[in-house]
C-alpha cells in the first residue's frame, strides 16, 4: 500500500501536488481530479453506431440473462462482428478458441505490458487523475503501474517515436476533456482488448471524458455488470453527485473497417492510491500453473 507520497514523487515535490490540483484547474475547466473507480472488465456499448468486440459466451446477457460473477475465463471474442478485417477476425477466433481449451491468453495484464489506450480501458478498473496548467497526470490504480502525462494544448512531434503507452495531447472543449492518442509501439503483447484483438502502429484513440449524473453512472454500470459480471465491491462515495464517463472513439484502418465507439463510466470513489507492481513468471491463478515464464537467450554478465 503506498501513500499520496508516491504520486506525489512522480510528480516531483510532495509539496506540489495540492497546490497543483487546486491552483492548476481555473473556474472554466470541469474538476475530474481524484480517485476514481468501477467494478466491471470491458468496454461498454455505445449509444449508437459500430460498437467493440463482445464476449460470445456471454451473449445472453443482452437477452435479460443476469450474469453473476466476474470469472474472466472464457474469453471469446465475437471473430463475426463487421468492424474486424478478415486477418484481424482469425486472430481473434484464434484466441477465443486458445481460451475455450481452459488457457489465459497472453495480453499486457497478465505478461506485465504496458496498458495503452485503448486496452487499458478495457481492463482498468480506476485512475487518479491530476490536473495541472500544461498538463495532466494519469494514475492507473492497477496493472504495470506506468503513469500517463497528458500534455495540454500541445500537438504530436513531427518525428514522433513510438513508445508502448503512445504520444498523448489534450485540450478542454467546454465541459469535456479531449484525450488524443497516436505512436503506441507494438509490444509482444499489444492488443486492443481482452479477447486479444490486434493493432497496428496505425492505432489512433480518442477519448473524452466529462462529467454525468451519479445516478446515471451508477445506471451504467449495474447494465454492464449484467453482461460481463462485477470485479467485487467497491467503495462508492455516497456523497458525490457527478461519476465520469469516458468516450472512446478507436481507429486502426490496418485491423477494422471503420471507426468504432465505446463507453467506460467511473463512480466517485473512496480509497487512497495503491501501488501495484507486476512480476514476472506470472502463475495462471484459474489453472494453477506457470505460463509464459520469460527466458533469456544470453547470460546477463
Amino acid at each position: 500500500m503506498a501513500s499520496r507520497g508516491l504520486i506525489a514523487a512522480v510528480l516531483s515535490g510532495s509539496t506540489l501536488i495540492c497546490a497543483a490540483s487546486s491552483s492548476a484547474v481555473a473556474d472554466s475547466v470541469p474538476d475530474f481530479s481524484g480517485a476514481w473507480g468501477r467494478n466491471t472488465f470491458n468496454f461498454e456499448q455505445p449509444d449508437a453506431g459500430p460498437g467493440p468486440i463482445v464476449n460470445l459466451r456471454r451473449l445472453g446477457a443482452y437477452a435479460g440473462f443476469t450474469v453473476v460473477d466476474g470469472d474472466p475465463i472464457p474469453l471469446v471474442g465475437d471473430y463475426k462482428n463487421p468492424i474486424l478485417k478478415p486477418e484481424a477476425a482469425a486472430v481473434v477466433k484464434k484466441n477465443g478458441e486458445y481460451s475455450e481449451s481452459g488457457h489465459d491468453v497472453p495480453d499486457p495484464s497478465n505478461q506485465c505490458g504496458a496498458f495503452a489506450p485503448p486496452y487499458l480501458f478495457s481492463i482498468g478498473l480506476g485512475l487518479d487523475m491530476v490536473q495541472r496548467k500544461n498538463d495532466i497526470v494519469i494514475f492507473p490504480t492497477q496493472g504495470s503501474g506506468a503513469v500517463r502525462r497528458v500534455r495540454l494544448n500541445s500537438s504530436h512531434p513531427r518525428n514522433l517515436k513510438p513508445t508502448p503507452s503512445g504520444d498523448s495531447i489534450g485540450h478542454y472543449e467546454g465541459d469535456t476533456l479531449v484525450i488524443d492518442t497516436v505512436g503506441i509501439q507494438l509490444m509482444p503483447y499489444t492488443v486492443v482488448d481482452r479477447f486479444g484483438t490486434p493493432q497496428s502502429e496505425a492505432m489512433h484513440v480518442i477519448e473524452r471524458y466529462r462529467l454525468i449524473d451519479a445516478k446515471e453512472g451508477r445506471a451504467a454500470l449495474d447494465r454492464h455488470a449484467k453482461v460481463v459480471g462485477t470485479t467485487g465491491p467497491i467503495a462508492p462515495d455516497p456523497k458525490a453527485d457527478k461519476a465520469l464517463r469516458v468516450e472512446l472513439t478507436v481507429e486502426d484502418p490496418k485491423i477494422f473497417t471503420a471507426p468504432w465507439r465505446a463507453n467506460v463510466t467511473f463512480l466517485r470513489v473512496i480509497r487512497g492510491y495503491n501501488e501495484g507492481v507486476c512480476a514476472e513468471n506470472n502463475v495462471d491463478a484459474f489453472h494453477l500453473g506457470d505460463t509464459h515464464i520469460p527466458t533469456a537467450s544470453t547470460p546477463d554478465f
